[in-house]
């Protein structure tokens, strides 16, 4: 399943990554705020999001080494 989950978004266009990265920098800043006001009931969703955010991130730099050494 995660296997799935890469290959979709290395197929997604440059302009949906840096979307979706975004909104989950959004979200997780707003879990953050509902972590330290304590109404946050599941502390996994954070490392979640943050392995989500990574892997953007890591596509986003590989489309770019990419682009250079063409």
């Amino acid at each position: 399943m995660k296997k799935d989950k890469i290959q979709e978004l290395r197929k997604a266009s440059l302009e949906e990554l840096k979307e979706k990265s975004s909104s989950l920098h959004k979200e997780l800043f707003n879990l953050r705020v509902k972590q330290k006001l304590g109404q946050l009931k599941n502390y996994a969703s954070l490392g979640s999001l943050k392995r989500g955010i990574a892997q953007i991130e890591t596509i986003l730099s590989e489309n770019q080494k990419l682009k250079r050494k063409k």
